[in-house]
């Protein structure tokens, strides 16, 4: 048991994330309303609630199932490693099946006998020791019966009634519309004491799946909307982006990015926990900085998760040979471990667990994501920038030094989406461009950001060769090189031929 900053005592529900934008979980022996559209979690809210009590609390639980029957919810989760079936045959969870089917004959049942419900619940708690208990679907009660107020007024009672038993309760209701009215048999009147709403809308042809604590009376909790996924395996997962606390002590250590030059004008590498982002035009370099990072960590006999959007593992593997760096043999080692996919039709917060799920159990020191680009031009700018705040903590969070890759559209430069919003949480900012001179196109460097440390400023050629990158010295005859928009400097202009200009899109 816990206390938030204000109001009673809380039960952390066991949700992973929820607790957090709870402020320590559901207020204690008293009742909350799940709401929220069909598919959008509710049961699946309701019954990881009572699992994770048994799991995570040693508190027993009660299931009071309204629409489906008691076999036919087991088997339901049958797939998940809840053992749900084990804690119901164990004793610690009781499903109290009042399941109803209309008779097809009649426009409503018969009167349903809430006395003897409460009754039935009440006895299955002393049985259990139960701390926990779900009524799920109430809304269900409603299309049998006509007497909505008389419904009502009897489901008050057994909310008191378990009030009385010091249980937590929680209480599922489905709604019609993603951002309507809260309630649809106006249930929020009955469960004063908190009103959760999950949300499924559709954004850009994908679903986005939303939780909002809506109150908690007399408790503090988190306010507005929050991402979250259902994985197939772990169930709900909330993701509390804006509630992300940066109080991590940084790291004072640093690791070489493969490049020696690179590290030198970095003042020394990249943080054990910083991320650099590297940016550039296609071609221009991006991907080869990724390679030679990764090296640098199986090299010292370190893991490297290599994370990439936009090649398959044949190419990346094949492009990365050229420059002299075996990734397959790495792979082979258990050094190394690849992870292609295109996630043009999932969710970002579907891929920024798959993520978090590929780092604890391949444990690497270091991460690389090649590139950010695809992300950026299928999602919306939310989730967009959510997710890089999401993917950031969790590499911080556990020391992970990362680099993530971004494609300017213009050959010359230019902001992106993803300069924009990744650029103030990194660490490290790179920026690649070409130079256009008479006869020839030259790439340059330079270290636009290095957080907490000094760095070269200064912008370099560079040569991409057998052997990966060589970084010569400091490009002086062109200015307006970080804008994109290049023009002939110093005295040797004229020779340049250099014009004013932005290169062309690529």
């Amino acid at each position: 048991m816990s206390r938030g900053r204000g109001g009673p005592a809380r039960l952390p529900a066991g949700i992973p994330g929820f607790d957090q934008i709870a402020d320590g979980g559901l207020p204690l022996g008293r009742a909350a309303l799940v709401v929220g559209t069909s598919g959008s979690g509710k049961t699946v809210f309701a019954v990881q609630f009572l699992v994770a009590g048994v799991h995570a609390h040693g508190q027993n639980g009660v299931l009071v199932s309204f629409e489906e029957p008691a076999e036919d919810l087991v088997e339901h989760f049958s797939e998940r490693p809840w053992g749900l079936d084990e804690l119901v045959a164990q004793g610690r969870i009781e499903i109290v099946d009042v399941s109803l089917v209309q008779d097809e004959e009649h426009e409503e049942l018969g009167p349903f006998d809430f006395g003897a419900l409460l009754v039935r619940i009440e006895r299955a708690v002393a049985r259990l020791g139960a701390e926990r208990v779900v009524l799920d679907s109430v809304g269900s009660l409603f299309a049998l019966f006509r007497d909505a107020a008389g419904v009502r007024r009897e489901l008050r009672r057994v909310i008191r009634g378990l009030r009385r038993m010091g249980v937590t309760t929680v209480v599922t209701s489905e709604r019609i519309d993603e951002y309507g009215s809260v309630g649809r048999y106006g249930l929020e009147e009955f469960v004063v004491n908190g009103v959760i709403v999950l949300r499924n809308p559709l954004e850009m042809e994908k679903r986005r799946r939303t939780i909002e604590i809506l109150k908690f009376r007399g408790a503090s909790h988190k306010r507005g909307e929050y991402p979250f996924t259902i994985d197939p395996q772990g169930g709900l997962s909330v993701i509390p982006y804006s509630a992300i606390e940066l109080d991590k002590p940084s790291a004072g250590l640093r690791v070489s990015t493969g490049v020696p030059d690179l590290d030198r004008m970095c003042g020394g590498g990249v943080f054990t926990d910083g991320v650099m982002l590297v940016s550039g035009p296609t071609g221009a370099g991006k991907t080869l900085i990724v390679s030679q990072f990764v090296r640098a960590a199986f090299e010292h006999g370190e893991r490297a998760l290599l994370l990439t959007f936009e090649e398959n593992r044949e190419q990346l593997v094949r492009n990365a040979a050229s420059w002299g760096v075996d990734l397959a043999a790495a792979e082979r080692a258990g050094l190394l471990q690849i992870v292609a996919r295109y996630p043009e039709r999932m969710s970002l917060e579907d891929l920024l667990m798959q993520v978090r799920q590929e780092v604890d159990a391949f444990g690497p020191r270091r991460v690389a994501l090649d590139s950010l680009t695809v992300l950026e031009h299928t999602q919306a700018v939310k989730p967009f920038r959510e997710f890089v705040v999401g993917l950031t903590t969790t590499l911080k969070e556990r020391d992970i030094a990362a680099v993530f890759t971004n494609t300017t559209s213009a050959l010359g430069g230019g902001a992106t989406m993803t300069e924009s919003h990744v650029s103030t949480i990194s660490d490290a900012v790179v920026l690649l461009r070409y130079v256009e001179t008479p006869g020839a196109v030259r790439r340059a460097l330079t270290v636009l950001k290095m957080r907490g440390s000094r760095h070269d400023t200064s912008i370099r050629e560079f040569v991409i060769g057998d052997t990966g990158m060589e970084i010569l010295g400091p490009l002086t005859e062109v200015s307006g090189l970080l804008g994109g928009s290049v023009v002939a400097a110093g005295p040797d202009a004229s020779a340049w031929g250099v014009r004013a200009g932005r290169f062309g899109a690529g």
